[in-house]
Formats: structure tokens, C-alpha cells, sequence
């Protein structure tokens, strides 16, 4: 369902900087936070082309010695998220709970209902694999932040465009083949979407990479405030 470059993101391997640790008891836990997954999602899927409805319960309610309120919430979450074009959708339902703890009613509602969700979207999104934590689930591997391990996260692309450009016989041949290979842009954080008969580049602070991004051949649109490089000329490129 999802075109290349889409496919292409969501196998690379999980930073390890976007790693958030706590404890439980004796016992370390790795996550990723409720932002971090949404920003993802965002620049991943695009803007306006994921959503998500919500069902809340509350499971229990009590005053704990403390006379503090507590109300666990259970969330049910489905996501569905569109391709470019909107033609074509992918669904993922899951369960998420939060527990509320404040002095007030209505503080330990809105706390608990807020965790549930959250907890269910993150639920949601580790189905689509390591750019949303499912590596995370691996009780094999070592999520701790590894600085050492930093420089390894997002440089596949990289180094296949190095073997690829040692590969070319000329220098013409590279600068021909360069536009094809969006590695760059994706080491930075951004994406490259298909949108109508158009590539275009999102992603954060999109402004200052703007050298990078007109080094691939794309070029600003007052307009839609976008970057952007038709799709026949990708093809000819």
C-alpha cells in the first residue's frame, strides 16, 4: 500500500536518542514517548494522512489512605492510516489503560483517560515495526542509550549510496543517478511523499535544510508553502 520511500523509512532501525527509560520496581523499562510516536507519524505517513477514534472506560474507581482519587481508565483505539492518494487505507486497533492519581475528581478522569490513549495509540502504531518501538517488545535486545550505537541508526541509505556511486563509471552518470537516492534527506528527519503528480519534502525544521533539500532537485512553492519536484521528472532523472 505504501510507495517505496514509505516502506523504505519504517525498516530503518530505531534511534537510539528517541529511547526513554524508567523504572518498575527492580525492572527497567525502554518506550518511546506519546509525542515522540505522533511526530513520527506525521512524518512518515503525512500530515492528514493518519486518524484515530477513541473508546473510554472506566475500570475502577477509589480513595486511596492518602484520600487521593484514583480511576483507571481502558482505551480502545483504532488507527487507520491512507496512502497519498487516499485510495487505499490500513487499519490497526489496540487496548491501552491509564491510571488517574490526583485530589481532585475531575484532574484523576482527565489523567487517566489522557494515559489510556496515549498507551493505546503507541499500541497501535508498534504494528508498522521499529520507527514506533515494536524492537522495543524484543526482551533479547538492549535498548539502553548507546551513544556508541548512534552513529550505526539511519546510515544504510548512506552507505548504498556510496557503494552505488563508487559502482558509476563517470561523473555525469553520478549526478544523473544522485536525485534517485533521497538518503540524504532522510538522515536529516524529512520525508519524501507522493502527493498528486508531485514529490514533496516534509518534515521538521524543514527551513534550515533547505541546501540539502535543493541539492536533490526539489524547489519551493510559495503557494502550498511545500518543496517540491514533479514526478516525471523523478522518472527522467
Amino acid at each position: 500500500m505504501f510507495n517505496d520511500k514509505t516502506n523504505q523509512v519504517l525498516t530503518y532501525d530505531l534511534d537510539n536518542s528517541r529511547i526513554k527509560s524508567r523504572q518498575k520496581g527492580n525492572i527497567t523499562l525502554s518506550y518511546l514517548e506519546g509525542f515522540d510516536i505522533i511526530e513520527t507519524a506525521n512524518r512518515v505517513f503525512g500530515f492528514g494522512n493518519w486518524d484515530y477514534s477513541t473508546k473510554l472506560e472506566v475500570v475502577s474507581q477509589e480513595i486511596n489512605q492518602n484520600q487521593n482519587n484514583i480511576i483507571c481508565y481502558k482505551a480502545l483505539v483504532n488507527i487507520v492510516v491512507h496512502d497519498a492518494s487516499h485510495s487505499k487505507l490500513v487499519s490497526r486497533e489496540d487496548v491501552g489503560f491509564g491510571t488517574g492519581i490526583a485530589k481532585t475528581l475531575a484532574d484523576a478522569h482527565e489523567g487517566g483517560a489522557k494515559e489510556a490513549v496515549t498507551d493505546a495509540i503507541k499500541r497501535c502504531f508498534r504494528s508498522f515495526g521499529n520507527q514506533f518501538g515494536n524492537s522495543l517488545y524484543d526482551k533479547s535486545r538492549q535498548h539502553q542509550n548507546q551513544p556508541q550505537n548512534q552513529a550505526q541508526n539511519f546510515q544504510q541509505p548512506a552507505q548504498l549510496q556510496q557503494q552505488q556511486q563508487q559502482q558509476q563509471p563517470s561523473t555525469q552518470q553520478v549526478q544523473n543517478n544522485a536525485p534517485l537516492d533521497y538518503s540524504s534527506l532522510y538522515n536529516l528527519g524529512l520525508t519524501v511523499m507522493e502527493q498528486g503528480q508531485n514529490l514533496v519534502v516534509i518534515g521538521d525544521d524543514i527551513f534550515s535544510k533547505k541546501d540539502s533539500i535543493k541539492a536533490c532537485g526539489f524547489r519551493w512553492d510559495g503557494a502550498s508553502k511545500m518543496w517540491y519536484k514533479p514526478i516525471e521528472q523523478q522518472s527522467a532523472a
